[in-house]
């Protein structure tokens, strides 16, 4: 099949793909932007996933204050090399991390570094609300694990909705991002400060 070469262009440029991997996404999607589109997303969510457990010892801090002064954030995101920390796109998915955080309030990064404690106090909490509405206890346990996911991903900011795109989360903007630089990206911390009004 014969590629368009401003279907080519125009996929390299919604995806920052290179010129082959473009080609074959389009060729495997007989040319349809959006299928190609996907197909490379996934690919290098793939490429991305293996790279992740590489160290990631550069980077930079990033800071967001909200407008009305009363809200700030600081995060270290960390990348691979000095070359990548100063990327336009390293600069810009820092800051929007930063701003995600100031908007939704995540207490830790990941679902692991909740303590153990915390999950059996909201586990029982949960396990108390569905007894009182009446929930037999085979179906309880099937209904905690959902709503235990749920509070992790209300909490943890790898696993929250981005603000700006709630169809991905934190953790799916990083890779994407990883995917485009080619270098493992990490959040090392963040603190949110805000003042009580």
């Amino acid at each position: 099949m014969a590629i368009d070469s401003e279907k080519l262009k125009t996929l390299r440029e919604m995806t920052s793909a290179g010129m082959m991997d473009c080609k074959k996404a389009l060729e495997e999607s007989n040319g349809d932007l959006e299928k190609a589109a996907d197909i490379l997303r996934e690919k290098g969510i793939v490429k991305a996933v293996k790279k992740m457990d590489r160290d990631a010892s550069e980077g930079s801090i990033f800071s967001y204050i909200h407008h009305n002064g009363k809200l700030g954030v600081l995060l270290e995101l960390n990348c691979e090399t000095d070359f990548v920390a100063r990327n336009e796109k390293f600069m810009e998915l820092g800051k929007n991390i930063a701003m995600h955080i100031a908007a939704s309030n995540p207490l830790y990064v990941m679902k692991e570094q909740v303590p153990a404690e915390e999950i059996e106090k909201e586990r029982e909490v949960q396990r108390q609300a569905l007894k009182d509405e009446g929930k037999p206890d085979n179906v309880i346990d099937k209904i905690l694990e959902g709503k235990i996911a749920k509070y992790a991903s209300e909490i943890c900011l790898l696993e929250q909705a981005y603000v700006k795109e709630p169809k991905l989360t934190i953790g799916e903007l990083i890779k994407e991002a990883i995917s485009q630089l080619g270098e493992n990206i990490s959040v090392a911390k963040f603190i949110r400060y805000a003042m009580k009004s």
